[in-house]
C-alpha cells in the first residue's frame, strides 16, 4: 500500500502515515484528552497507608492487599505487551496509533505505581519476589494470566489481517482487552480498593487508583470505539459465531475473577462476601454486553453501594494531595479537516 493513501477500512493491511485529512478525529480527541490527564507516581502519598498496614488492618485484610498488588504488578504489563504486539500493528490509522502510544506510556506509569505499592507495602524481600512472580506462583493470578494470553496472543503471529477469520480473531483480542481485562479484571480489583477506602483505610492507594481508574476507563472507551468503527465498516464480521465466542469469553473471565476473589477473601473480610463480588462482576459484564450491542446475560444489580458512589472524574478525597479530576493545560488548536 502507498503510505500516502488512506486504507479503505481501519483493519486493512498496511501502514498509513497520512493524518490529513483526518478520517477518525474522535481518536485524536481521545489522545488530546489523555494528555490533559497527566499525573505522576510522586504525587501519591503513601504515608498513612504504611500506618494502616502496621496498626489498623487485620491479617485477612493484609492478605487481600498483598494479593491485590501482586495482580496489579503483572496485569498492566500484559496489557502493554498486547498494545505493542497486536493493537498497534493492526489498527491502521495514525490518529488511533497516537492514542495507543499515549496509552502505552500510561501503562508504564501504572506499572511504576504498582511497583511503588509493592516496595511500600511488602517490605520482606522474599514476599516481594513472590509478588513480582505472581503469574508463576499464585494460582488465582496464574489462571487470569493464562486466560489473557490465550485470547490476546491469538493474533500475535499474524502479519496482517487479510481474511475474515483473521479480522474476527483480532476483534476477539480487542474485546477481551476491553471487556474482560480492563472491564472485569481491573474493575473487580478496583472494587477492593474502594471497599477498603470506605472503611477508612489506605487512602494513598485509593488516591492513586482514582487516576489509574480514570486512565483505564479511557482505554476501555477507546477500544470499544474501535470495535464500533469496525462494525460500521465491516458489519458482516459481527455474526452469531462471534457473539457466542464473546459470551463464552466473558463468562470464563468471570470464573477466573471469582477464583481470584475466593483467594482474596478466603480468610474472611467482614462486610465483603464472595456472593457480592459475583453479583458485581455480573453487573459489570452486563454493561460490557450492552456496550457491544448484545443483550444482558445476568440482569444483576450492583450490591456494592460504595462503587455506585465512585465517579473517578469528580472524586475529591480529603486525604488526597489533589483532585483526581485534575488536568494539565494543553495549548493550541488543531484543524481536523485541513489538508497538506
Amino acid at each position: 500500500m502507498n503510505h500516502t493513501q488512506r486504507p479503505a477500512r481501519i483493519l486493512d493491511p498496511g501502514l498509513c502515515l497520512t493524518l490529513r485529512p483526518m478520517r477518525y478525529p474522535e481518536f485524536f480527541d481521545q489522545y488530546k484528552a489523555a494528555i490533559k490527564n497527566t499525573w505522576t507516581v510522586e504525587e501519591v502519598d503513601f504515608s498513612s497507608d504504611v500506618m494502616d498496614l502496621r496498626s489498623k488492618m487485620s491479617t485477612a485484610e493484609k492478605h487481600l492487599v498483598h494479593r491485590l498488588v501482586a495482580f496489579f504488578a503483572t496485569g498492566d504489563s500484559i496489557v502493554a505487551n498486547n498494545l505493542v504486539l497486536n493493537l498497534y500493528k493492526h489498527i491502521n490509522a495514525p490518529e488511533a496509533r497516537m492514542y495507543l502510544s499515549r496509552q502505552l506510556y500510561e501503562e508504564a506509569l501504572h506499572v511504576e505505581f504498582y511497583l511503588t505499592l509493592l516496595d511500600t507495602y511488602v517490605p520482606d524481600p522474599d514476599e516481594r519476589h513472590q509478588a513480582f512472580a505472581a503469574v508463576d506462583n499464585i494460582p488465582s493470578i496464574k489462571k487470569k494470566a493464562e486466560f489473557c494470553m490465550r485470547w490476546l496472543e491469538s493474533t500475535t503471529d499474524l502479519s496482517s489481517l487479510r481474511t475474515r477469520e483473521d479480522r474476527q480473531a483480532f476483534l476477539l483480542n480487542l474485546i477481551c482487552f476491553a471487556a474482560c481485562v480492563e472491564g472485569l479484571f481491573f474493575f473487580g480489583a478496583f472494587s477492593y480498593v474502594y471497599f477498603l477506602r470506605s472503611r477508612g483505610l489506605l487512602h494513598g492507594l485509593a488516591g492513586g487508583t482514582n487516576w489509574v481508574f480514570r486512565d483505564e476507563s479511557m482505554h476501555m472507551a477507546f477500544a470499544f470505539d474501535v470495535v464500533d468503527t469496525v462494525r460500521k465498516e465491516e458489519p458482516d464480521l459481527f455474526d452469531e459465531q462471534l457473539e457466542n465466542k464473546v459470551r463464552t469469553m466473558i463468562e470464563e473471565a468471570i470464573e477466573c475473577e471469582l477464583q481470584f476473589a475466593a483467594d482474596l477473601l478466603g480468610e474472611g473480610i467482614p462486610g465483603l462476601s464472595l456472593a457480592d463480588i459475583h453479583l458485581y462482576l455480573q453487573c459489570c459484564a452486563d454493561e460490557r454486553f450492552v456496550r457491544l450491542g448484545m443483550p444482558k446475560q445476568f440482569h444483576a444489580k450492583n450490591p456494592l453501594a460504595f462503587m455506585d458512589l465512585q465517579d473517578v472524574q469528580e472524586v475529591t478525597n480529603f486525604f488526597e494531595r489533589r483532585v483526581s479530576a485534575y488536568q494539565v493545560g494543553v495549548q493550541g488548536k488543531v484543524d481536523l479537516d485541513a489538508a497538506f
